[in-house]
């Protein structure tokens, strides 16, 4: 990294509900970096969930609250491209023609997802991690299609020497959670999770490995399910920090 830079780190509800480790993850790359890291011990939900349910008045408050926490910082970046994606995307459309728009737009525009800040903006290439084994990779649906999110975890994993990456069929297909969506359609989240859980099998891969813990809590409990226990779900920050125990 280039001069020095004050990156915000939001952990997101999932990670610092259900696998906190992601966010140490996050916290090793992007001190690896040389970054300064600063954790807002205030912060909460980036208003996601209200947002995709069409309740935009629960939503705005959080995002502004998020904007004020973070606007000290010279870059924003969050292991997750679903919450990256929902404050560089649809921040500003929720406050278009609002007085918050300017504060809003500068938030966005300095948001990344972490592999996207990792390759693009740090330039990481000592990857502290040692994993070793055959890794395939689910390419979660807002950090391809809204970020651009597909080669940056790739080419970080590929300085990994212990690392092999097969490549599944359809891995940029969705895997079934898009968050309310398998709340409301259970059905066709299960059979989409189901076709996904058939493509990580016929990879033969030790782990599958993707960028959103949403879409991997997911996968896991359909892998489970269906009675694989032996194929290893993880976060590529995990992969690439070298924090895949505990």
């Amino acid at each position: 990294m280039t001069g020095h830079m004050r990156v915000g780190l939001f952990i997101t509800c999932l990670t610092d509900l259900m696998r906190p480790r992601i966010g140490f993850a996050a916290l090793k790359l992007l001190h690896t970096a040389g970054a300064e890291v600063i954790v807002p011990a205030t912060q909460t939900c980036c208003g996601q969930p209200g947002y995709n349910s069409g309740d935009y008045a629960a939503a705005r408050p959080l995002a502004l609250k998020l904007a004020r926490e973070f606007a000290d910082c010279d870059y924003v970046v969050s292991p997750s491209g679903s919450c990256a994606g929902m404050i560089r995307v649809h921040y500003p459309v929720l406050f278009r023609d609002t007085p918050h728009a300017a504060e809003i737009e500068t938030l966005a525009n300095k948001t990344y997802e972490l592999t996207d800040f990792l390759v693009r903006v740090a330039k990481l290439e000592n990857i502290p991690g040692n994993f070793t084994g055959t890794l395939t990779y689910h390419d979660a649906c807002s950090g391809l299609r809204e970020l651009g999110v597909k080669t940056q975890p790739r080419a970080l994993l590929a300085r990994m020497p212990g690392v092999r990456l097969v490549e599944m069929d359809e891995s940029e297909t969705c895997c079934g959670f898009g968050g309310t969506f398998a709340i409301k359609f259970g059905d066709i989240a299960t059979r989409m999770a189901d076709n996904k859980c058939q493509n990580i099998d016929a990879s033969g891969a030790s782990a599958i490995v993707a960028g959103d813990l949403g879409c991997l809590l997911h996968l896991e409990g359909r892998l489970r399910r269906r009675g694989n226990h032996h194929t290893r779900v993880l976060h590529v920050a995990e992969v690439l920090a070298g924090e895949t125990e505990g």
